[in-house]
């Protein structure tokens, strides 16, 4: 008999570890500070927690931008630190997945300050993505077209490829060289056509799974090889797929070797892709069975407030990973995303709409099959803070887009722990948290919310524990039961969920109800709200 591997069901939840909790009184999140909480994840309900990146780096983006990728950057501890977590969280039954970033690295890393030191055509400068300059015009139009080069004549950037940020994707040297950068210029792209780039990286998987990682978030998990004739978009979207930027088939034999080192260690060792494709369909393509074990589907994140949404969502998302025999994997939040319940209110709606909808986004999402990634604080139903002093902001879609883009700093606001004023718990009294926090949040912390079993803390964790009990028992597939347009209903084998989008209340079919977002009124659903049932008796 072969076991569920425990990754195709779990509940994983996201720390954003700058924002998680502060252990040494510094206004940062730390490693220690996630250790101190691991009682709270694990009182949650949740089988695993991912990472964001706490490695060496200047923090242009987030921890995004690598400058050693076997160092804990001073900031958030240190190796000790690392391991004592990693043993704490697996002697709380708790897996541990780890952010690894394969795209780019800091330009303050090693291997990028020996290009600048090198000249064009070297091996040091082999290890990332240079090119000559390309005529001045159109391609150059979005950056420094124009721009003198070393003998006089006026060029451009080598083609029309954009940052994900902003502005022009390359950025040229005094010695007339572009280097790419898809996100800032402080994240110099590498070139995974050399092989000493895949040799390293090889390395480092093996140096956090030698350390006890139980798995890997792949960060731009299908951007890694670019077209080699560098040719323009021309108009296409940078992310099409097979285009000169993203989903190249190149990357398969990558994760194949990734997978062998994987499959050499003990305890269901996983990775999971950020991929974005132009469908669902082509997700599959990174599931075969000796690639990735799962990739993110964020089609639910994106989805309107719409049950026919919903549906044409999950359908897409089950045929999708059917083939492959993969398990499918759900999100309504992350740290690149405006919350959702801030995403799910709307102008001139009553406050208690977006909050409404999260719970009922929620019991919809956990009843699907396959696993759902939480990110930290949507258990205390936190919105996003859409009013942050401008010179607060730190993300380089802000500073890249001169303030015309509010970036994800919003959504990456400290945790309120306790408290009834900033930092609400976070860090010792009086220390000013890395992003300020609201007024008027001393209703959301955790330990206001413990001990109310109404509150949206209480919610997550009854809704968890629940969904843990169900889950092993359950098919993967989902049946449509007949409803309202404004509803879906659907079946796994015994259980059903019923969610309405609607505003009219709906009849849910018959059954025992184990949970639900709102009140009923009799047998009918409320507006905006779901339930969970099983049959009678």
């Amino acid at each position: 008999m072969t076991l569920t591997p425990w990754w195709r069901n779990a509940v994983v939840y996201e720390v954003y570890v700058r924002s998680f909790a502060d252990a040494d009184g510094d206004g940062e999140g730390d490693l220690r500070g996630v250790r101190s909480r691991l009682g709270h994840l694990r009182h949650l309900g949740v089988d695993a927690l991912w990472l964001t990146p706490f490695y060496r780096s200047p923090l242009a983006d987030g921890g995004y931008d690598v400058a050693d990728y076997r160092a804990v950057d001073p900031r958030f501890g240190s190796l000790g630190d690392f391991d004592d977590l990693v043993a704490a969280a697996h002697g709380h039954g708790l897996r541990l997945i780890v952010d690894i970033v394969p795209n780019h690295t800091s330009d303050r890393h090693r291997w990028f300050q020996e290009a600048l030191a090198s000249p064009p055509g070297s091996p040091a400068r082999d290890r990332y993505l240079f090119r000559p300059g390309g005529p001045a015009g159109p391609a150059g139009a979005a950056g420094p077209a124009g721009a003198a080069g070393p003998a006089g004549a006026a060029e451009g950037p080598p083609n029309d490829w954009p940052s994900a940020f902003g502005g022009p994707a390359w950025t040229r040297l005094p010695d007339g060289e572009w280097y790419l950068h898809l996100y800032t210029p402080e994240q110099p792209d590498l070139n995974w056509r050399n092989p000493e780039v895949r040799r390293e990286f090889e390395d480092i998987l093996r140096f956090w799974l030698d350390r006890g990682v139980d798995g890997f978030r792949i960060d731009v998990a299908a951007g890694l090889f670019k077209d080699g004739t560098y040719g323009d978009l021309g108009g296409r979207d940078r992310r099409a797929l097979h285009g000169p930027v993203y989903a190249r088939s190149e990357i398969h034999p990558v994760y194949r070797a990734w997978r062998r080192i994987l499959d050499e260690y003990d305890g269901d060792r996983m990775a999971i892709g950020e991929v974005w494709t132009e469908g669902p369909e082509d997700l599959a393509l990174y599931l075969r069975p000796d690639e990735l074990h799962q990739v993110f589907q964020f089609d639910l994140q994106l989805a309107p407030w719409s049950a026919p949404a919903f549906r044409d969502v999950v359908a897409s998302a089950l045929a999708a990973v059917a083939g492959a025999g993969a398990a499918p994997t759900w999100v309504l939040s992350s740290h690149d995303s405006v919350r959702h319940v801030t995403r799910y209110g709307r102008p001139g709606s009553a406050p208690g709409l977006g909050p409404a909808r999260a719970r009922a986004a929620l019991l919809f999402m956990l009843a699907l099959p396959g696993s759902a990634y939480l990110y930290q604080g949507e258990e205390l139903g936190l919105p996003e803070v859409t009013d942050l002093p401008d010179a607060a902001r730190q993300d380089p879609i802000w500073t890249q887009s001169a303030g015309g883009e509010p970036g994800r700093d919003g959504c990456r606001v400290p945790l309120p722990w306790s408290g009834k004023t900033e930092p609400y718990g976070f860090s010792a009294d009086g220390v000013r948290p890395w992003l300020p926090m609201p007024a008027g949040w001393a209703a959301l912390t955790a330990e206001a919310q413990a001990p109310d079993p109404a509150s949206t803390l209480s919610f997550y964790r009854e809704a968890l524990a629940r969904r843990r009990l169900l889950t092993a028992d359950l098919p993967d597939g989902v049946e449509w039961l007949d409803s309202p347009e404004t509803a879906l209903i659907f079946r796994r084998g015994p259980f059903a969920c019923a969610l309405n989008c609607g505003e009219d209340p709906v009849r849910m079919p018959s059954g025992s109800v184990l949970l639900t977002s709102a009140p009923l009124h009799g047998d009918l659903l409320a507006g905006n709200s779901s339930a969970w049932l099983v049959p009678s008796g």
